[in-house]
């Protein structure tokens, strides 16, 4: 067992994809903790027993910011985690770790500058930009797990 995570700490694109995902979870859990507080200050709840502990059931409603903060959380959620799948599976290939660095940090700071543009409502087409090169290594991954598996299908 030692020696197993030995090995996996010896295994330089694993740490690398290890490292951007923690920060990937990280901002993930800012989201959140953002979204909560936009909540609080606009006393929007989307739970009567939250409402009645903050002032009534009146505020057991929807808030558009409220609700942008919750997209923005979701869509992390359907990237964010193919990304954990994908790069945890692209690191057992064996890649450069060059290039596996560059892949990961794409992504990463594709995803933040989406959050950013989501969150601060940054003028189009800036988010689906920041989308769009963020998918690009996630395809390469694939493709790259689909070409080195293909002979055990």
């Amino acid at each position: 067992r030692a020696a197993r995570s030995l090995k996996m700490m010896d295994n330089k694109v694993f740490l690398s994809f290890t490292f951007y995902s923690t920060i990937l979870i990280l901002k993930m859990y800012v989201v959140a903790i953002i979204t909560g507080q936009v909540r609080l200050r606009k006393k929007a709840f989307a739970n009567p027993e939250d409402a009645l502990r903050n002032g009534g059931l009146q505020f057991c409603r929807e808030d558009p910011d409220v609700e942008r903060c919750r997209r923005a959380h979701r869509n992390d959620m359907e990237n964010i985690f193919p990304f954990l799948f994908l790069g945890a599976i692209y690191s057992l290939l064996d890649p450069s770790p060059t290039v596996a660095r560059i892949h990961f940090l794409i992504f990463c700071v594709g995803r933040i500058i989406h959050t950013i543009a989501y969150l601060l409502r940054l003028r189009a087409p800036t988010r689906s930009v920041a989308y769009s090169v963020a998918q690009l290594p996630c395809f390469s991954m694939a493709l790259q797990i689909l070409l080195a598996t293909t002979p055990y299908w």
